[in-house]
């Protein structure tokens, strides 16, 4: 039997230095109150994106037949009269939650389940703006892809009924990208062929979500080969190549999974129901069993790369975006460590590259807005990835807060503008794993965003990487017989990217 062939040197780790980045998410002092109307998140993006949306329709409809021109408020369109308008778009839908219901409701009768879409033929589009509101209607209309918050140009006319009959739509389009690059050119795949323009110096990151430790099903084994791998002890010489390339690693959200409620009372990570005492909860219904495992995986990564750890939907931490940091000493010894990063949920952050003069503007989020704009909107033809991309069009990553998804009650500034187009765009929490290279050539300015939805890690056993200097991805797939991320080898995958 011949011997394992040992590599004579260890890989060097690939590094990556962080370059402080703004706007925060961080709510400060000056922020932090909860007694202002969640309007004057409404009226702060109205403000800001009203002129980019105006100049845009300006190039767009300036010359067209009947000369239209810019209607300043909305309830000031004439009749027949062929014209342009900018405003708010609020969705009128049956099926959304009404928080006036919900008040009105009998509280005694169990409330209804919430439905998994919003969306029917019944729905109505509204543009609004601070002098009211109008209905828009018509073919072209009903065929934009239209969430509750968007800045929109409408181009039409106002109908004897009062409503306004749209014939174009305009946004405010990508938002400027800082930094000049190179004109590269486009994929033609949403999943990039390995190794086609990688070099052995290139620094890669790594992104992973839905760990959901503690879950009653929970992919343990997925988990210890994620981070046997990170760390090295797992697979060959090319393997721990491979790995030490990964100079970072982002976790986003969901890495430990709720308490499980049935009607019986608590189960606890096991799966096993506790019952709560005669007059009241009972507190020995915590385990700490999810937070001492994930703080343990973390410490053993830690060791060998920073982390960035961002809350997510079902992590112990507040539901309202922005989600602030966790706690670090919750997380034990790794608490300690400079490279552990506790973040904002979204978080910005620059990226730049030690060994070579790259830096990149990642943009990063746990994946609820995507999953609430989601329900608006038929699928197919629309995809999480398309809405993914439109909130670049419309310049906001969280155009449905407040009216659907929770955030705080911002009174001087709206933080989920996009003031610039990232080159990276990261979003966990997804049902599975898709991405896509967006270049836009408006005036003549080269933009490129890599968009990437990671899927749950506890269902498909995928971890997404990037190259920092091409852009490119690939994903690695752990998995192992009877796991919950498919079946096969007890090895990690990597996908014919």
């Amino acid at each position: 039997m011949e011997p394992l062939p040992v590599s004579d040197s260890q890989p060097k780790r690939a590094a990556t230095t962080v370059v402080p980045h703004s706007p925060s998410f961080i709510i400060d002092s000056k922020n932090k109150s909860y007694k202002h109307q969640y309007s004057n998140i409404y009226f702060l993006r109205l403000r800001a994106l009203k002129t980019v949306v105006q100049e845009s329709a300006s190039k767009q409809w300036t010359g067209l037949p009947g000369n239209p021109s810019f209607v300043p408020r909305v309830l000031e369109v004439e009749p027949s009269q062929l014209c342009y308008i900018a405003g708010t778009v609020y969705l009128d839908m049956p099926l959304k939650p009404n928080v006036m219901e919900d008040v009105a409701r009998d509280h005694s009768i169990p409330a209804p389940p919430p439905p998994p879409y919003y969306y029917s033929e019944d729905d109505r589009v509204m543009l609004e703006d601070e002098s009211g509101r109008i209905q828009l209607v018509g073919d072209r209309i009903k065929s934009e892809k239209l969430v509750t918050g968007v800045i929109i140009g409408a181009l039409g006319m106002e109908t004897p009924d009062g409503k306004f009959e749209v014939a174009d739509v305009c946004y405010p389009g990508l938002a400027p990208q800082f930094k000049a690059t190179a004109k590269e050119p486009e994929d033609r795949m949403d999943i990039d062929t390995p190794g086609s323009d990688d070099l052995p110096t290139d620094e890669w990151i790594g992104a992973v979500s839905g760990l959901n430790i503690g879950a009653p099903s929970p992919s343990d084994g997925q988990i210890q080969m994620l981070v046997e791998y990170l760390t090295g002890e797992e697979g060959g010489p090319n393997d721990h190549v491979s790995a030490a390339q990964i100079s970072r690693l982002f976790i986003l959200g969901d890495s430990m999974a709720p308490m499980l409620v049935t009607g019986k009372g608590e189960a606890d990570a096991e799966g096993e129901i506790k019952k709560s005492r005669k007059f009241g909860y009972d507190g020995t219904t915590f385990s700490s069993h999810p937070t001492v495992t994930f703080s343990s995986h973390l410490l053993d990564i830690g060791r060998v790369m920073p982390i960035h750890l961002l809350p997510g939907e079902t992590d112990p931490s507040g539901t309202i975006l922005p989600q602030q940091p966790f706690p670090r000493p919750m997380f034990g010894a790794i608490s300690s460590f400079p490279s552990f990063s506790c973040e904002t949920n979204p978080t910005y952050l620059n990226i730049s590259s030690d060994s070579s003069p790259i830096s990149r503007t990642l943009l990063l989020h746990s994946g609820q807005p995507i999953n609430d704009m989601f329900k608006y909107l038929p699928s197919p033809p629309h995809t999480r990835l398309s809405i993914l991309e439109s909130t670049l069009k419309w310049r906001h990553i969280a155009p449905t807060a407040p009216d659907t998804l929770w955030c705080h009650p911002y009174s001087t500034v709206d933080p989920f503008l996009l003031q610039e187009t990232p080159d990276l765009y990261i979003v966990g929490g997804q049902k599975k794993f898709m991405t896509k290279m967006v270049v836009d050539e408006d005036d003549g300015k080269h933009k490129r965003c890599r968009l990437v939805l990671v899927p749950e890690f506890s269902k498909t056993g995928i971890l997404a990487l990037v190259n920092l200097r091409t852009l490119r991805v690939k994903t690695l797939r752990f998995r192992g017989e009877g796991m919950a991320g498919g079946t096969g080898s007890s090895d990690h995958v990597m996908s014919p990217l």
